[in-house]
């Protein structure tokens, strides 16, 4: 029986969503799952290198991910989650 109910959540987490244009300027076009997206997200922090060196949990925006941020200049990684979360539906 838990194998049916992990299905279940997978199926839900897996789900392709919408995702904004300030999100798509980021991460690509979607629809995509959510996990895809955080996935695309910390490829381009890693690649534009905007992880915090002294706080490794704090991301340094820039100007696109001000804009899926609501404006804010660092956000630490479970923020950033919340704020992403608010450009997929």
């Amino acid at each position: 029986m838990p194998e049916a109910k992990t299905k279940k959540v997978n199926s839900a987490f897996m789900k392709p969503m919408k995702i904004s244009a300030e999100l798509a300027a980021v991460v690509g076009a979607g629809p995509m799952p959510r996990s895809e997206v955080v996935k695309a997200l910390w490829v381009y922090i890693k690649k534009h290198d905007l992880q915090d060196p002294k706080a490794k949990r704090n991301i340094i925006a820039d100007e696109n991910l001000k804009k899926v941020f609501g404006g804010k200049a660092v956000v630490d990684m479970f923020e950033m989650t919340k704020l992403v979360s608010k450009h997929l539906s």
